[in-house]
């Protein structure tokens, strides 16, 4: 039996400010901020993780804001759109809400179901199903109650700059089963019931710029650590060049670029998001790894304060 992964564990993406940022996601499209820490390698630069009420793996989206950072490009070697899945029959519901937040949307098709797709205030793209798959939110906040809410990621579409190479990867170091076609779109599935949709777009794409509203990485799930190592033989086998596993304090990562230039990444189930903080507490502070904890006030006087609130558009 072929080494699969159930989906995706987290996408990461760049954005502008910090409040916007917050107000769109936790406020807007009802997520929770389970975790603000900050960028391990750049900690004047925040991390925020936003989610289910649990931040379980596959309804994870993190965001780098940068105030007045340049505006990538989307192309060739990015996530194209970050696919989010809702409960069957609410799609004109969501239409609706993002319409009073005048969200501009489009309703597109693609594998006989039926899409919203919308930008984010950066201009990162995004798009909305209604499926029956995966467990329900029990999340609700602001205009958003848990029978309408986001159950995490559906999936995502696939910008490539070589299509083929990225579909050997998807299927033989991730395991993804190729399941079937729709125009210009090739669909994988993986084995778990969030995230496990993945919808290549066969088009060669001109390579991406990077900056405010483009996808940094997409990570995929990996079991716990021996199971992660596996994936890293996979793609050291494949010439893909992993690098050594990486404690992200929340989970273990391992990158590699694959050939059509997208940034993969790998990431462990565990120990999530509740190990240094309740889950009732989680995303209420600012929570930092133990060697930046002696530079807490330093950090935080460079960080653009934020608060998580209900929007005037649902008072």
């Amino acid at each position: 039996m072929t080494h699969q992964t159930a989906g995706i564990h987290h996408i990461t993406a760049f954005v502008d400010r910090v409040q916007e940022t917050v107000d769109y996601y936790a406020s807007a499209l009802g997520l929770r901020l389970v975790k603000q820490t900050i960028n391990f390698d750049a900690p004047e630069v925040y991390h925020l993780y936003f989610g289910n009420e649990w931040g379980s793996p596959g309804t994870i989206i993190t965001f780098f804001p940068s105030p007045g950072s340049q505006k990538g490009t989307i192309g060739g070697g990015q996530v194209g759109y970050t696919t989010y899945v809702v409960p069957e029959g609410t799609l004109d519901w969501w239409e609706a809400r993002l319409k009073k937040f005048n969200i501009p949307i489009t309703r597109m098709e693609r594998f006989g179901e039926q899409y919203l797709r919308f930008p984010d205030l950066s201009g990162l793209q995004l798009e909305i199903v209604a499926r029956a798959e995966g467990p329900a939110s029990t999340w609700a906040f602001g205009g958003v109650p848990a029978d309408k809410a986001i159950k995490g990621f559906g999936g995502a579409v696939l910008y490539s700059t070589d299509p083929v190479k990225t579909a050997m990867t998807l299927e033989q170091v991730l395991g993804l089963e190729r399941v079937e076609m729709d125009g210009d779109y090739m669909r994988f599935k993986g084995a778990g019931d969030l995230g496990n949709l993945i919808d290549l777009d066969l088009t060669k794409h001109k390579w991406g710029q990077g900056g405010s509203g483009i996808v940094h990485h997409i990570a995929w799930r990996a079991k716990d650590d021996e199971d992660q190592l596996k994936y890293r033989e996979l793609a050291a086998t494949s010439g893909l060049q992993p690098t050594p596993v990486v404690d992200r304090q929340y989970f273990n990562a391992v990158y590699f670029r694959e050939q059509g230039g997208i940034l993969f990444e790998i990431a462990t189930d565990p120990p999530g998001f509740a190990h240094d903080e309740s889950v009732e507490t989680m995303g209420a502070k600012l929570m930092l790894p133990a060697w930046y904890e002696q530079y807490r006030d330093q950090i935080i006087a460079g960080l653009e304060p934020f608060e998580v609130r209900v929007l005037e558009e649902d008072l």
